[in-house]
C-alpha cells in the first residue's frame, strides 16, 4: 500500500509509489505461494494490492481521486502480474464493494489505515483453498483459489534502509527498491518473511524478551540474534523454492551489507554481512540435488517450539 508518510505527494509521485508497491508486492506474492507447503498459516493470495480513500489526508483525497480513480473507497491499487487476480479480469482502479458476499469495510474519518486493514483481515480470513467472489463497482469475478503464507507485503516510506515483520506483515523500506534489483530485493523479502512463518513474533514474546535499546543486551541479545540466524537460514529455502538463486543473497550480503548493516556500529542482533553470506551459502549447499521446488528443511520443525 501507499503508506501514509508520502501522501502528500501528487501527480508521478503516486503513480511512482504505485510502481513500487507492484514490484514488492509481485516478489512477495511470488515467495508466498511457491512456500505454501512450508507455511501452516496460510490465507488467499489473489495477487490484489489493495488502498483505501481514506487513508489519504482530506487535503489530499482529489489528487489522490484523479490518479487512482476511486470508484468505490475501498479499490484495487494494482494487480501482480501473472496472478490469480489477473487471470479472472480484475484490474488497477477497480472499485471493490464486497468479498463473496459480504461488503467491505466502511471508510473510518481521515487519515487512517483501518479501512484497508479490516479490508485485508477479511480477506484473510476466506478459506485459503477456496474461490474469490468479488463484486467491483461495474462488475463481479470469480478469482480462482490461490493459497499463500499469510502476509501482507508494504512499503516503508523514507530514507532509511528498513525491514521488518511483525507476524502477520512483512515492511520494506522503498529504497531498497529503488537502489537494488528485485532478486536482491528478494533477498531481504524472503529474510523477513521467514520471520512469520517461524512464528518469531510470537514466541519471541511468549519468552518475555524486551524490544528497543535492551534487545541487544543479555538474554534478548542471544534470543534475537538466534531469530536473525535462523531467518536467513530459512530464507535459503523460502528462495530455492521460488525459483531465486540462494546464492544470489550471499552475494547481495557480501556486495551491500555495509551499506545496510552499519559496519562497526551494527546492531548486534544481526550477525555481520561476511558472517551472513557465508552461512546463506553453507545452507545453499545443503539443498539436496534434485530437491525441487518444495525443498523443506529441518529448521522448519522447531517453529513451535520456545525460544530459550
Amino acid at each position: 500500500m501507499i503508506a501514509l508518510l508520502l501522501l502528500a505527494l501528487q501527480g508521478p509521485d503516486l503513480e511512482t509509489l504505485r510502481a513500487a508497491d507492484l514490484r514488492l508486492a509481485t516478489i512477495g506474492h511470488r515467495l508466498a505461494i511457491a512456500n505454501v507447503a512450508l507455511c501452516d498459516r496460510r490465507a488467499p493470495a489473489p495477487g490484489l494490492v489493495i488502498h483505501t480513500l481514506d487513508q489519504y489526508p482530506t487535503g489530499e483525497q482529489p489528487a489522490a481521486r484523479a490518479i487512482f480513480r476511486f470508484t468505490a473507497p475501498v479499490s484495487v491499487e494494482a494487480v501482480v502480474p501473472g496472478s490469480t487476480a489477473a487471470a479472472a479480469g480484475a484490474r488497477a482502479d477497480d472499485g471493490l464493494l464486497a468479498i463473496d458476499g459480504t461488503p467491505v469495510p466502511k471508510p473510518a474519518k481521515p487519515p487512517t489505515s483501518a479501512t484497508r486493514e479490516a479490508t485485508l483481515k477479511a480477506l484473510a480470513a476466506r478459506p485459503a483453498d477456496q474461490p474469490l467472489a468479488l463484486t467491483l463497482s461495474d462488475r463481479s469475478v470469480t478469482v480462482a483459489a490461490s493459497p499463500g503464507c499469510r502476509t501482507d507485503f508494504e512499503l516503508i516510506l523514507g530514507p532509511k534502509m528498513t525491514a521488518e515483520a511483525d507476524g502477520t506483515t512483512v515492511r520494506i523500506g522503498v529504497r531498497f527498491l529503488e537502489r537494488y534489483s528485485d532478486t536482491e530485493v528478494a533477498a531481504v523479502v524472503a529474510h523477513e518473511l521467514s520471520h512469520n512463518v517461524l512464528h518469531h513474533r510470537d514466541r519471541l514474546e511468549a519468552a518475555g524478551v524486551k524490544w528497543g535499546v535492551l534487545s541487544e543486551f543479555g538474554r534478548n541479545g542471544r534470543l534475537f540474534r538466534r531469530t536473525e540466524d535462523e531467518a536467513d537460514q530459512l530464507s535459503v529455502a523460502l528462495l530455492h523454492n521460488a525459483g531465486y538463486d540462494p546464492r544470489a543473497a550471499a552475494r547481495f550480503w557480501r556486495e551491500h551489507g555495509g551499506d545496510i548493516d552499519g559496519g562497526l556500529f551494527r546492531s548486534r542482533t544481526h550477525a555481520s554481512s561476511k558472517d551472513r553470506a557465508a552461512a546463506i551459502d553453507a545452507e545453499a549447499a545443503r539443498i539436496p540435488a534434485g530437491a525441487g521446488r518444495t525443498w523443506t528443511p529441518p529448521l522448519l520443525a522447531t517453529r513451535d517450539q520456545p525460544l530459550d
